[in-house]
């Protein structure tokens, strides 16, 4: 979804960029420009002295203004934090032993951790996610613990099972992960 919003805006950023800068070297070099261009000689301004000072007594203006500028400072900041963010790991190369190796989809192997770890006891839902380079993933799991659940039984049996079977499935020599443990909320029980 971001390399789609990545493309879509740089297509529309650029197309604007070039078609300003075609207009304003065609003026500039007096080559005749559309009548609905709102300059038309090279010594024309975009905006005359009284457009940019028509709305400056306005009680709204500025206020505006800045909530304008604060929200576009807003969406480039989370344009370049989700730029920044580590993208899912495809696929795993995995060792056949006959020298030329085996792609396995990075999809499945978040779903067979989450399986594994959702089968587990204490764990009401997990989510797993991989990250790194095809021939040394890592993987990020977030549990959601029942409230009867003892955190480090259920991590001790997931390092124990569910990692070491998607590493030896996968044919790895390591799988780090990351573990984000979070519990359940549920009501308190009545005592009689």
């Amino acid at each position: 979804m971001v390399r789609l919003i990545n493309r879509v805006l740089l297509a529309l950023i650029g197309l604007v960029l070039l078609c300003a800068g075609g207009v304003a070297l065609a003026v500039g070099l007096e080559w005749p420009v559309p009548s609905w261009w709102p300059y038309s000689g090279s010594h024309d301004v975009l905006l005359s002295r009284a457009n940019r000072q028509r709305w400056r007594g306005e009680g709204w203006w500025w206020p505006v203004v800045i909530a304008v500028l604060a929200i576009v400072v807003v969406l480039a900041l989370w344009w370049l934090f989700s730029q920044l963010r580590r993208a899912r790991t495809a696929e795993v190369l995995v060792d056949s032993r006959d020298g030329e190796g085996a792609v396995l989809r990075g999809r499945a192997l978040e779903g067979a951790l989450v399986d594994d770890a959702e089968s587990l006891d204490g764990v009401a839902r997990a989510q797993a996610r991989l990250t790194g380079r095809r021939t040394n993933p890592a993987a990020r799991l977030r549990l959601l613990l029942e409230p009867h659940a003892v955190p480090t039984e259920t991590l001790n049996r997931l390092t124990g099972e569910a990692l070491a079977h998607a590493r030896e499935s996968a044919g790895l020599g390591e799988l780090p992960a990351e573990v984000r443990l979070r519990a359940a909320k549920h009501r308190a029980e009545r005592v009689s």
